[in-house]
């Protein structure tokens, strides 16, 4: 199964593209990649499973991650969205007001004791 894989490769000059090239050159069932120096991404497409790209890329001595899934990319679902609502929903009834509450031992014991001078 085809899959494309997205990494976050920390790469500051064509020595660091080219040792990423080298290792994914040589990869099993990698179809095609793509290596951006200046977003510091590299795309990877094939019969390929992401931890061993990852796994792969990581050889290089470069520090790598997976790329940041986009929030918006992902277009929620309408039980997503109930989900959301209810729980907002939920959240919203549980919270009672606050109210600040002298203590009446406090105010009490201020009226009651007379001033001896």
């Amino acid at each position: 199964m085809t899959q494309t894989v997205v990494l976050k490769v920390g790469m500051s000059c064509q020595g660091c593209v080219g040792a990423v090239n080298r290792v994914l050159g040589k990869m099993e069932g990698v179809e095609s990649f793509d290596i951006d120096i200046k977003e510091q991404k590299v795309t990877v497409k094939g019969n390929v499973e992401p931890e061993a790209v990852f796994q792969t890329v990581s050889k290089t001595g470069k520090k790598t991650s997976f790329w940041p899934v986009e929030a918006e990319a992902e277009p929620k679902t309408e039980a997503d969205e109930a989900v959301t609502e209810t729980k907002t929903e939920a959240e919203t009834k549980s919270e009672a007001p606050k109210v600040d509450v002298e203590p009446k031992v406090a105010a009490e014991a201020a009226e009651t004791k007379p001033s001896q001078v």
